[in-house]
């Protein structure tokens, strides 16, 4: 009689156990409750508010996979360049391709200024040729893969090699001019910050986490400062590369680096006026007098311009692998890795349009006028208007 007892009493038990699994799954006496923090954030309801209409598009070549192949502009003419070695000159309007070759195999995008396009190779070298036809004018081999585009201006062409290298060649002839090698530190990431002119200055970002400023007619330094300061105990934690190119307005330099800061120059004083701890890949967006920057974990933070006070952060895209941030129509334009093109209004951070454009991820964006123009991993070239 016991015994039977024993057996109902376990047979209660176990059906209370079964009934129950709904109620026990929340104590998860038998699961990990580790939460995966690289999970792409799923993507949120909005109040659609924006269309975005694709005006045309173009598929290129090769593997974009840092993501260092970008458009260029001159008039209504846009050129580019995919790795495989085919160079372009589209009709900007129509997407028609005016003229097209084959070169050999390239390790960064397009450059465009004063009549010349320049690119570089995969054996480091410099070429230039004719905005007009694509005739090659001249080649410069710099010793080092140059990873990022060029700067062009009347006299010089400034290269940034892979090696940390920062190169003027002559724009007619590509003739060494003068160079500056920055301290490269044991450990970076693939890829590079490109150098930017104006007035006469070039400012360029290095991956021992420093902001460099030259005199462009003679390469002499005039100043440098540190986005960030190496403080780890290991190599990894050291990482402070800088692959994103500076932003230079008002008088003020606006720079980043990963796993460093957000940091304001100024360049009457010479000096870091302003920091945040930050890692980014990417150089900060200005835009309605605010200063927006998206993190490496795909958060996108902002600071008023007055006061440099945060303004407001998303989190609503986290870890979904971000591009580059755009300002247009002032609004803010950025893709993800599921091929998403996101408007975003900078006022509050709220999303106000959304498109699917492709099945691959957007690496970058570039605006010019009411269009902009955006570049998969796939090397698919999209124009874009909203």
């Amino acid at each position: 009689m016991k015994h039977n007892l024993i057996n109902k009493a376990l047979q209660i038990i176990f059906v209370f156990v079964i009934s129950s699994c709904s109620s026990m799954d929340s104590l998860k006496f038998w699961q990990s409750d580790e939460v995966d923090i690289d999970e792409p954030k799923k993507l949120e309801n909005f109040t659609d508010n924006l269309s975005i209409d694709v005006n045309w598009k173009i598929s290129f070549n090769g593997d974009n996979a840092l993501g260092n192949f970008i458009p260029s502009y001159s008039g209504n003419n846009i050129f580019f360049a995919d790795t495989s070695g085919n160079i372009s000159s589209i009709d900007s309007y129509t997407g028609e391709v005016n003229w097209e070759i084959e070169t050999v195999l390239l390790a960064s995008g397009i450059s465009s200024g004063f009549g010349i396009l320049v690119v570089g190779d995969v054996d480091g070298n410099v070429i230039a040729r004719d905005q007009d036809n694509g005739s090659l004018l001249w080649t410069t081999n710099v010793k080092g893969e140059v990873l990022s585009t060029t700067a062009i201006d009347t006299k010089l062409v400034i290269v940034k090699t892979g090696s940390g290298e920062l190169i003027a060649l002559d724009r007619n002839s590509g003739e060494i001019k003068w160079s500056y090698r920055s301290k490269l530190p044991t450990l970076t990431i693939r890829g590079s910050s490109s150098p930017v002119i104006v007035d006469n200055q070039v400012y360029a970002s290095f991956d021992n986490g420093r902001l460099g400023v030259f005199e462009l007619d003679t390469g002499f330094p005039i100043w440098d400062g540190a986005i960030s300061y190496m403080s780890g105990t290991s190599e990894l934690e050291n990482l402070v590369d800088s692959d994103s190119s500076p932003l230079i307005d008002g008088g003020f330099i606006y720079s980043s680096n990963y796993q460093g800061n957000l940091n304001i120059f100024d360049t009457a004083q010479k000096r870091s006026v302003w920091q945040y701890e930050s890692s980014s890949f990417y150089t900060p967006l200005l835009i309605k007098g605010l200063l927006v920057t998206v993190e490496d974990n795909s958060n996108i933070r902002s600071f008023s311009l007055k006061n440099l006070n945060e303004s407001w952060v998303s989190e609503e895209y986290l870890n979904r692998g971000l591009s580059n941030l755009i300002s247009q129509n002032s609004y803010i334009v950025v893709g993800d890795f599921e091929g998403y093109i996101h408007i975003i209004d900078p006022l509050n951070g709220k999303t106000v349009g959304r498109e699917k454009i492709s099945r691959n991820a957007i690496k970058t964006i570039t605006g010019r006028s009411n269009t902009f123009y955006v570049v998969d991993e796939e090397f698919n070239l999209f124009s874009l208007s909203i």
